[in-house]
């Protein structure tokens, strides 16, 4: 296992997959207006489409992906793939508000257990000493895909209407899930598959004993929410005098996160030399730079296009250098540990998402900033408390070989 390097296609065809699957998760966002109006749905019970994708994605974190960790994972994520297909069709096919809703919570289930899935997939298959650039990729993939997904589906819909959007997204999946049914190396199979009553139980254990889950599971908790405080607040005022930005312009601003996208990628490699906390410490100081041009909003486009690419770029690298780490423990606890870690992510995102409308709301974007800010603060903080930690253990291991000598 992990032997033989992972060949650049594959990487890119596990990347590509990981960011269509995600998609799913998101695709409903732009299209709420739409939905309301196809099932009679008032703004509130509209909200509950979004819900219901986030409720899948809790319940694939707790219920399917430690099962990654059971038996074959190729033939797991096939399984998935075709469930995928199957679901999408279903959501396309809704005719009523509650089979819209199964269809969306499916969509937010099989989407997130895939995505993840494919990454613990990947940590499994790649060699060691390219595991880092390996996850690093796919999951650049993942990000690329999550921004996409909003513009694909609003330029969709706007064209062809809702349902189109997941015709299309069932027949990329089904594309996807041909050409990774051939391409996907058979890994290793426990003689002796836990229960999955097991595997749950075991999480608990792994959350109070594993170092490296409990150092880099509050980072993800932080750092997610200090990305979703600006992107869940920065639409308030860029739709408000004086710059009356439309939706879509609004979601093409996701698009300037592709660049810090595309640069975490590089992330994986600086892994795989040894440079974890640099890369962590860098990632930090960035996420906190960011909310000096960021407070810009709304006189400087250029400052708010830089702090955007900074933001995502700090972001995503700590994501990837958090997940690299991670995933240096053995093969058979990787989806357990990837299913832990994204619990504390939709804990951020979710906290974020609430925290940063209502501040702007309340106190307007200069406080947004400073909430911004300060989370990143906290989070580079953490991060220095465990490092004055490691390095004092480490010394008093010298001192005592020291002293027995």
């Amino acid at each position: 296992m992990g032997a033989t390097p992972v060949p650049r296609s594959l990487q890119v065809l596990l990347a590509v997959a990981a960011g269509a699957s995600v998609a799913n998760v998101y695709y409903a966002q732009p299209l709420l207006d739409q939905l309301a109006q196809a099932f009679a749905l008032d703004r509130a019970a509209a909200g509950a489409v979004v819900a219901a994708t986030q409720a899948g994605s809790v319940l694939a974190l707790l219920g399917l992906l430690p099962l990654a960790d059971r038996g074959d994972r190729r033939r797991l994520l096939r399984l998935q793939l075709l469930a995928l297909v199957a679901a999408v069709l279903w959501l396309a096919a809704a005719r009523t508000a509650g089979w819209l809703l199964s269809g969306m919570l499916l969509a937010g289930l099989l989407g997130t257990a895939l995505t993840q899935g494919l990454i613990a997939y990947t940590a499994t298959l790649a060699p060691v000493e390219q595991r880092g650039r390996v996850v690093g990729a796919v999951q650049g993939g993942v990000f690329i895909g999550l921004l996409l997904a909003r513009v694909v589906s609003g330029g969709v819909a706007s064209a062809l209407g809702w349902r189109a959007v997941y015709l299309l997204s069932a027949s990329v999946t089904a594309v996807l899930a041909l050409l990774l049914w051939r391409r996907l190396p058979a890994l290793p199979v426990p003689a002796l598959p836990p229960r999955w009553r097991d595997l749950l139980g075991s999480m608990w254990g792994m959350l109070r004993t594993d170092r490296t889950l409990r150092e880099r599971g509050p980072l993800a908790l932080l750092l997610f929410a200090g990305l979703n405080v600006f992107w869940a607040a920065a639409p308030l005022p860029l739709s408000s005098p004086p710059l009356h930005w439309s939706t879509a312009a609004i979601g093409a601003l996701g698009l300037a996160g592709v660049v810090g996208a595309l640069l975490a990628a590089r992330v994986g490699h600086w892994m795989d030399r040894g440079f974890a906390h640099r890369v962590s410490l860098g990632a930090l100081l960035l996420m906190f730079a960011a909310w000096w041009p960021l407070l810009g909003l709304p006189q400087s486009l250029a400052l708010l296009l830089l702090g955007v690419v900074v933001l995502d770029l700090g972001g995503q690298a700590l994501h990837v250098a958090n997940q690299a780490l991670l995933l240096r423990a053995p093969g058979e606890q990787h989806g357990r540990l990837v299913a832990l870690y994204m619990l504390f992510y939709a804990v951020g995102s979710g906290a974020g998402a609430a925290g940063g409308p209502w501040m702007q709301a309340r106190h307007g974007w200069p406080a947004v900033c400073m909430l911004g800010a300060g989370i990143a603060l906290l989070a580079l903080l953490w991060w220095a408390v465990w490092r004055v930690a490691a390095f004092t253990a480490s010394a008093a291991v010298r001192s005592g070989r020291v002293d027995c000598r």
